[in-house]
């Protein structure tokens, strides 16, 4: 477990978007992600007939549309134990083996840091 006031400032930002996305939407998961010139995008669960896309690959195809060429870090708020391969792979993509992802419980604790890779 991470104590979550220590972490970046930056990084405290994205858990604290991502946790505020989940609650406003009432979806299971919210996800935030920083591209490399601090801008950051914010996204939850997608669910629909048609269309399911994890919190986290709704981000960091936020982040595409937008014109990010990289990503510095990714945060997902979730009930979830660990972070899908799936959406690992996302992150991956677009910033890399090496970007950190952070996975955080409902209450903004952070649970896990790992790299995409």
């Amino acid at each position: 477990m991470t104590d979550s006031s220590a972490l970046d400032p930056e990084d405290r930002k994205i858990v604290t978007l991502a946790r505020s996305a989940r609650a406003r939407n009432g979806v299971p998961e919210g996800a935030a992600v920083r591209d490399e010139t601090g801008r950051t995008y914010v996204a939850g669960t997608v669910d629909l007939p048609s269309l399911r896309l994890s919190a986290l690959r709704t981000a960091v195809a936020m982040a595409v549309a937008s014109g990010a060429k990289s990503l510095e870090a990714a945060a997902v708020v979730s009930e979830a134990g660990a972070v899908s391969s799936e959406d690992r792979a996302a992150v991956r993509d677009l910033g890399g083996s090496a970007t950190p992802v952070l996975l955080a419980g409902p209450d903004g604790t952070v649970h896990l840091t790992t790299p995409a890779g």
